[in-house]
This record gives C-alpha cells, structure tokens and sequence, in this order.
C-alpha cells in the first residue's frame, strides 16, 4: 500500500527508549491525634514539608490551613523529585495556624515534627510514623501518614489493527482509495493528529497495515479522552474526499483484545439530514489490541520490588597488615578506612529498599580459621549458614572483628563470590515475579587475578536479576579494570560472548577522596534503575500488583 504524498506519518514509539532515572512523586498527608493547643476549639492543622540541602533544612511547600481538626486529612499533594542514587532527607512539621497571622513557628504552635527519607517512603508506598516535640519527647499519642504515588509520564504504548467493511465508493471510475485518520481531542476541544494510515488502492473493504502509539499520544493516558477517527478517499492532490466519522475512547477500544472485535459506524453527517434512510458509510473494525506497558523503577519498587544487599571485601595481603596505619584495612578510631566509607555510602541508599534490612557480608583472599585455608567466598561473620548482618552496623561490625581473626593472602579473585551470588538471583528469576533484585558490591585493591573467570561470571550474571558495583580502594593501577565496565565497548566472556545488559559499574574510589561518600554513591548507584527496568522488561515481567500500602509500620525512635 502506498503512503500519502506529504503526508507523514507520526513517528512510533521506541519501547526500549532510556528512561529518565528522574521521577517525580507525590506525597498526601494525614494526621491523627494531634494535640489540642487552643483551649476553646481544637487546633487547626497546617504541614510543612521541609528537604535537606547541603546539611540545612529548607521549606518546600506547605499544606493548607484545616480548621479544628485533630485528624485532618489535608487535600494538598506535595510534589518532590525522586533520585534513587541519593539520600533525600525529609522532614514533616506540624503547626496550629492562627487565623491572619499564618503558621506561627513558636513552640506553643508546634504539634510535632517527623524525618523520614524519600526511598522509605517509596519503598513502603505508606508511611506511618508518631509525632515528635523538641528533644525527642513524644507529642502524645500523635502520628503522621505519608502515602506516595509516582507520576507516570509514559505507561507504554499501544498496538492497533484496523480494517474496513462497504465504505462509500468516491470515485467514478474505480474504487475509493481508503485511509484512517485518528486525533486526539483535547481539553480546550482542539483536535491532535496522532496517526494517520497507509492508502489502500482501489479497495471498499480495506485491511490497514497495524501500528503502534504511545499511551500518551493517543490519549494523553486518560481511558476515557474523546477520540475522532476518519476516513477519506485519497486524492493524489491533496483534495481527500470524506468519506465518513465515528467517535470513540480508548477505554472502549480495549473491548478488542483476545478473540473480541469492535466496530463502528462510519457516519457522513451531511448524508444523515439529507437521506431519509441512510445507515452509514461503512463500517470501521478494530481487529485486535495489543497494550506494551512500560515499567519505571518506581512501578516495580512500588509493587513491592525488594532490592538485596550483598558486600564483598578484599582481604588480600597487598592491602598491608591491618596493624599498620598504613594499611587500607587500618582501623582508626577517628576516621573511618575507604573500606568503610564506600561500604556505608552505599549501604545506606540501598538499606531503604530492603524491609528486613539485613544484608549478606563476604570476604575474598583470606586465610581463615579453623584451618587457615585461603577462602574466596567466606562469611565475614564466620557463619556458613547465614551470612547476613543487621543493618550496616552489623556489616560494620563484622568487618571489625574479623579483621584480627584471618590471615590477609591471595590471590584477587572475584569470580567465585559473584558465581555464589548469582546462584541466589538465578533462584529468584525462578519465581517469574519482579520480587526481588541483588546488588553486590565488591571493594578491591588491587586488579583481578581471575579476570577470564570474572568476565564469564559477569556474561552469566547479566542474564540475572543482579547489577555489580566494584569501587577500587587504594592507589593501584585499575586500567584493567575497566574493561569490566562496559561503557567503552560490550564487555564479552573469554568465548566471545556479549554480556545481555551493561551491569558492572567501576569507579575508583580515589576520585572520590575529597569530596563526599555521597557523590561516590550517587555515581556508582545511578545506573541501577535503568538496569532494573532493563532486566525485568527483557524477561517480560511487570511489577507485581501495586501493593495496598502496608498496615501502619512504625519506623519507631526520634530521629
């Protein structure tokens, strides 16, 4: 079939087009059981929602004023930025307003304040936690909920098969030359083209090549928008003749998926006043329907997406003997080693995505008790069953006391403790269910000894619900280290296999010495949400359904 003469066509979507790892989320607050400061009606609530900025709390936004009322539920939706990559701080203030004179910030007006993080929030979709005064005292029985949705700009895109039955021949000589317009009416009732058909030759009951839209496009992602469909005879100059209309939504269209069809009349207005018994002009069939949702990182962290946490460490003798302060495994009293700075600034991020907040621990290059025999994969805290810690205090802590009870060896290899992770994604990828994605984090100092057994194990592990951070420690030579990285070519196994996604991010950690842990994490952790995204719409699972938001957990002590 040919295409138009200068008509073009409007582009398709690219479904594997990169996400914005930016999101924006909304925040809707309620209270309940604030205290009571006026004596002659009940205290008339009013948020304030507060960010951290570089170490100082700055005002966002605020709700609006809710008279007498200690369980408001305020109408205003905060609207902040999303990053996963860092720690955003929030705070809640709640204050009894005063009439003209706004939110007073005197401590008889304040109800009580709460600090959660972004990711928390995220993570648990609903967020319950109590009210508190100054110096940490309790403001009675009172709480604050915060519950979160993503702003979804693109849910994904459609695909659309159409044909038609009898439609009013245009031409004198021959058959009309039918094609299909579709627009879009928007809010201030003006029409948007959104796709516009192939001419069929010289046919009354065409079948249109299908196509693909965006959601957004199509219906600006709201079901029930107003579409108008129309149908022309082609005229090679530019004069098509109308053959007829109909009106739809996208909501009514979704009748055709499976073996379902929907049709509609083709109708010519005109014809309808003048002919007394006009039907239509045809009619307009939409074969099938095909809906591409396409997921953001929030839409599976929403769904209930649980990212794991696992630490390895180098304990290789090239480290220096961890008595010596020249040692990168010295532990200083006052200043945490690179060892330390790296694993906390990293752990912290992740720690919000991860409910039971435990995380796996493992050392490399070691000798270890009872045997002093040179280990790849052992648990940092001497557990064989369980390698999980507590928090990354219990990582901290374990790395702590199992510095003195091994013998720092050789040599750097890091394809086992890899291989050890990836067989616990592989059981997770069993499931079929965006449940749960690892992260593993090796500290090195120095190059990989086994690096033809690492690029295979990375080659396996991209096929896995799992992305790999390796930070060099110290000032070695790490040029070969990134060739792991694959951002200046595709990293490939010794057999010259490509790796399926990109999931090794390297950086050294002496970029980083003067700035804060922060921007280290920021840089090793932003590419993980675009990972994610890739590895579950590879394998083509959607999020799990939206959980309800949880039942009030308390995220517990003062801040």
């Amino acid at each position: 079939p040919a295409r138009p003469a200068g008509m073009g066509t409007v582009p398709e979507p690219c479904p594997q087009a990169p996400l914005a790892v930016l999101s924006k989320v909304e925040l809707r607050v309620s209270c309940k059981h604030l205290l009571d400061r006026d004596t002659l009606n009940k205290s008339d609530p009013c948020v304030l929602l507060l960010m951290q900025s570089q170490g100082q709390w700055m005002e966002v936004d605020r709700s609006e004023v809710i008279k007498s009322n200690l369980n408001p539920v305020f109408a205003k939706i905060f609207t902040v930025d999303y990053y996963f990559e860092e720690v955003q701080k929030l705070r809640f203030e709640v204050y009894d307003s005063h009439g003209q004179a706004g939110v007073g910030t005197h401590d008889d007006d304040f109800l009580g304040g709460m600090e959660c993080t972004v990711g928390q929030i995220v993570a648990q979709k609903r967020v319950t936690k109590p009210l508190f005064l100054k110096y940490g005292k309790f403001a009675g029985k009172s709480t604050i909920t915060i519950i979160s949705e993503e702003i979804s700009g693109n849910n994904g895109y459609v695909e659309l098969a159409f044909r038609a039955k009898k439609l009013d021949d245009k031409d004198l000589f021959s058959k009309s030359d039918p094609f299909l317009e579709i627009y879009r009416i928007d809010d201030d009732r003006s029409e948007q083209l959104v796709y516009r058909t192939e001419v069929v030759k010289n046919n009354l009951s065409p079948i249109w090549e299908p196509f693909k839209v965006s959601l957004n496009s199509l219906c600006s992602c709201e079901e029930k928008r107003k579409l108008r469909c129309v149908v022309w005879d082609y005229d090679s100059r530019g004069k098509h003749d109308f053959i007829g209309e109909f009106f739809t939504t996208f909501e009514e269209m979704q009748k055709a998926m499976g073996e379902n069809k929907v049709q509609w009349d083709c109708m010519n207005p005109k014809y309808k006043i003048k002919k007394r018994n006009y039907k239509n002009s045809g009619v307009v069939v939409l074969l099938d329907l095909k809906i591409h949702r396409v997921y953001s990182f929030l839409d599976y962290i929403m769904g209930g997406c649980q990212i794991h946490f696992t630490v390895a460490i180098d304990f290789t003798a090239s480290n220096g003997d961890p008595r010596n302060s020249c040692s990168l495994h010295y532990i200083n009293p006052y200043q945490p080693n690179e060892y330390l700075k790296a694993l906390v600034a990293v752990g912290e991020i992740c720690q919000d995505y991860d409910s039971d907040k435990k995380f796996s621990a493992l050392g490399f290059g070691a000798r270890i008790p009872p045997k002093y025999e040179v280990s790849h994969d052992f648990a940092i805290n001497f557990n064989p069953d369980n390698d999980e810690c507590e928090g990354i205090q219990g990582v901290v802590e374990s790395y702590q006391s199992c510095l003195p009870k091994i013998q720092l060896y050789g040599p750097t290899n890091v394809a086992p403790i890899i291989s050890k992770v990836a067989r616990v994604a592989a059981d997770e990828e069993r499931t079929k269910e965006a449940s749960q994605y690892f992260i593993l984090l090796i500290l090195t100092d120095g190059v990989v000894t086994d690096m033809a057994d690492t690029r295979e194990a990375i080659v396996r592990a991209s096929y896995l619900p799992m992305s790999i951070i390796i930070v060099g420690v110290g000032n070695a030579d790490f040029t070969d280290m990134q060739i792991l990285d694959g951002d200046d070519g595709v990293l490939r196994s010794p057999k010259g296999e490509p790796v399926l996604r990109d999931i090794v991010q390297f950086v050294p950690f002496r970029e980083f010495k003067n700035a804060s842990p922060t921007a280290l994490a920021k840089c090793v952790l932003a590419e993980v949400p675009k990972q994610v995204v890739e590895y579950y719409s590879y394998k083509a699972f959607p999020p799990r359904c939206p959980r309800p938001p949880s039942p009030e957990p308390s995220l517990g002590s003062p801040q």
